[in-house]
């Protein structure tokens, strides 16, 4: 089970495979790490020495939650609730016997938020296994530290809990969304390929075969009629295939007007509002283009992830010789490391002699500068001595 999945119902058991738990997005193999905290369960029997019968008992609760907590993660709803109960109950059964029974209510508080569709939701399981906890410790007469780790720290790791899992509950509907947009979106390339292809082609291979068959007709009576006909046909032949490549390069050069476009889909599917200003009449190379947009992709995903966002703008412009590509949030800012997108589109930048600028103003602003004169004179001149030659 993924965190992101718990507001799915499924009417029948289904298991996920531990490859596909680990690779989860949200989570990756922070399951093997959080349940390290197990080891807090056995402070007490260490401390008091207790004897064999004891180990034995604590043994076999730790295995039984081991079960119940990889099943979180390995079953999808509604049983990852019922592991979250099997947790309850072995922090009220192991309490009496073991302090350390509190981190099963812990775990049981610190996943809740996960397996529910709500904040609200999340809220009530906290105030449910707080109150339990806080109940079993007073009639077993606890000490405040003990109620304490029973029942409030529980609800405090879990609170805080609240709030990732509803940024892996957003991160999901957003990774939905753009599943979606991006299947949209290629249902309709392939509607407008297929519309351009018969607008292309229905009506010259028309042509084409009744030329054809009539230069067949005529190749005995009318030799010279008969090749003025599959002059034709070549012509015609011609025609099509240009219109064919015209076609083809209409779907396939995607550019930065249109990968601009679909940043600000998917910032305003992520709650970002938007103000993006791009010139229309912008003249940019093809590699130019190319890196200006990969960056777009790259700090768009950046914001939409790490900024938590209200405001975006996005800035396109050319003046002086080179192209000024602009990204500014209104987030939290950024980390002094750079991470592996934001190096690799730092290295496209600086190979076509660019420069990329990253400052923390209030959020994060991302400028990247690429000069056009340079390239542009070489091509025209790379160019012209094609052209001569």
């Amino acid at each position: 089970m993924s965190y992101t999945q718990c507001g799915e119902r499924p009417t029948r058991l289904r298991l996920r495979s531990w490859r596909s738990v680990f690779r989860d997005k949200d989570h990756g193999w922070s399951p093997l790490l959080m349940v390290l905290y197990l080891g807090f369960f056995f402070v007490q029997p260490v401390m008091d020495h207790v004897g064999l019968r004891m180990w034995l008992l604590d043994i076999l609760g730790a295995l039984i939650f081991i079960v119940f907590y990889f099943g979180l993660f390995v079953l999808e709803n509604p049983w990852p609730l019922a592991n979250i109960v099997g947790m309850l109950l072995l922090g009220i059964v192991y309490l009496p016997l073991n302090a350390g029974g509190c981190t099963f209510f812990i775990y049981a508080a610190a996943m809740v938020p996960f397996c529910v569709d709500t904040q609200i939701a999340a809220v009530v399981g906290l105030v449910t296994i707080g109150s339990v906890g806080a109940v079993e410790g007073l009639l077993l007469h606890m000490s405040g530290w003990a109620i304490f780790y029973a029942a409030i720290f529980p609800m405090m790791i879990g609170g805080g809990n609240t709030f990732f899992a509803e940024r892996n509950r957003m991160n999901s509907r957003l990774r939905k969304a753009n599943e979606e947009i991006e299947h949209l979106a290629k249902v309709a390339e392939r509607e407008r390929i297929a519309r351009d292809l018969h607008d292309v082609l229905g009506h010259t291979l028309s042509v084409i075969t009744l030329k054809s068959e009539l230069a067949g007709k005529l190749i005995d009576r009318d030799p010279e009629r008969a090749r003025k006909e599959i002059r034709e046909v070549e012509e015609t032949s011609r025609q099509a295939l240009s219109d064919v490549r015209d076609a083809i390069r209409g779907y396939r050069a995607k550019g930065l007007a249109a990968e601009l476009a679909q940043a600000k889909a998917t910032l305003e599917t992520a709650g970002v509002n938007v103000q993006c200003d791009a010139a229309t009449t912008l003249q940019i190379p093809a590699m130019q283009e190319s890196v200006l947009s990969l960056a777009v992709r790259e700090g768009v995903t950046n914001v939409v992830r790490h900024a938590r966002a209200a405001n975006c703008r996005l800035r396109v412009e050319q003046q002086n010789g080179s192209c000024r590509l602009e990204i500014q949030d209104d987030g939290q800012g950024f980390v002094t490391m750079e991470g592996n997108g934001l190096r690799g589109m730092r290295e496209r930048v600086e190979m076509l002699g660019g420069r990329l600028e990253r400052r923390n103003e209030s959020g994060t602003r991302l400028v990247i500068t690429l000069p056009l004169k340079e390239l542009r004179a070489k091509e025209m001149s790379a160019t012209d001595e094609g052209g001569r030659n």
